[in-house]
């Protein structure tokens, strides 16, 4: 039987040559803090499910993902598998290690400060958190479902993260690639037809992009929380070109939602019908067919937050 202290620890690498000289820094901290850990590196997606389905038959209590925001989504879906006693054992963790680390940004996790993220890992400070939902039917016809952490984006910026993971593998920096992501959007399509509804209101006409968060949405749900019950939806119609650069300026500046082409609106659930690329934790899936429906599960996880 494994000590219920072990932590089980799945290391999802980003690539690129400085890799390895990350894992050598977080391996030297864990040592320094005297953590019990058994180790497993991930070779892609697939395996990260297989790979935590593995430390929980095993009994771990503890498993920590070192990874970005696509690794932890992994890791959630993998978790939802499981029944509801299985799950309640088990406390995930992150020390930020991808492309894009928002959900671990979003609880004061910093990307280089290891030390502090290790010793508020091994505090074991937990809190129940939410998880948004997105269920749809795929190309075979079959009803499938897929949860998310941070937030689903459909339209412009869900093509702007396909093309930021594509450049980013020719340039390797994320500053150049998320530029170049920018500079080729203006080459794509800026509107999408989209027939969503959101409580109450019906919204019927062509949409740039709508992101649906449960956590920070990338600086696009900036008020959202994931233990509040409810998802912070940014609905961003076609806004003139020098409009488009003004909401570029607010974005980076954080005040994406004082854009006058950005409407907010807070809720449980919603539908939406529309062919328009969609992103869930900064990932490309493969486009629903017919309506899809997002919602909120309520306090689902165990999540590891800084002490």
């Amino acid at each position: 039987m494994i000590n219920e202290n072990k932590w089980g620890l799945l290391y999802c690498p980003r690539g690129g040559w400085r890799s390895n000289k990350r894992w050598e820094k977080i391996e030297k901290v864990l040592k320094a803090q005297n953590v019990d850990y058994d180790f497993v590196q991930s070779e892609n997606q697939k395996s990260v499910e297989r790979l935590i389905k593995m430390f929980v038959n095993n009994g771990y209590k503890t498993i920590v993902v070192v990874g970005g925001d696509s690794a932890l989504n992994d890791a959630v879906n993998c978790l939802m598998q499981m029944n509801t006693e299985e799950r309640e054992q088990v406390a995930l963790g992150v020390i930020p290690n991808g492309l894009m680390n928002d959900f671990a940004h979003f609880w004061g996790f910093s990307d280089s400060d290891i030390e502090n993220t290790v010793a508020s890992l091994k505090a074991r400070r937990i809190r129940k958190i939410d998880l948004g939902c997105i269920r749809y039917t795929n190309k075979k016809g079959e009803k499938c479902r897929r949860y998310f952490l941070n937030c689903i984006n459909i339209g412009l910026i869900a093509a702007i993260m396909n093309l930021r993971r594509k450049t980013h593998h020719m340039f390797g920096s994320r500053t150049l690639s998320f530029l170049c992501s920018f500079i080729l959007m203006i080459f794509q399509r800026l509107d999408y037809k989209m027939h969503i509804k959101i409580n109450s209101d019906v919204i019927k006409r062509r949409v740039m992009t709508m992101c649906v968060g449960n956590a920070t949405g990338y600086g696009q749900t900036p008020n959202a929380v994931p233990y509040n019950g409810l998802l912070d939806v940014s609905v961003v119609y076609h806004p003139q070109m020098t409009q488009l650069f003004e909401g570029i300026y607010l974005f980076v500046k954080g005040k994406f939602l004082n854009h006058k082409s950005v409407h907010p609106y807070r809720t449980r659930e919603m539908e939406v019908s529309s062919n328009a690329l969609i992103g869930i934790d900064g990932r490309l899936m493969n486009t629903p067919v017919g309506p899809y429906q997002i919602t909120v599960i309520q306090e689902v996880v165990n999540f590891l937050i800084p002490a």
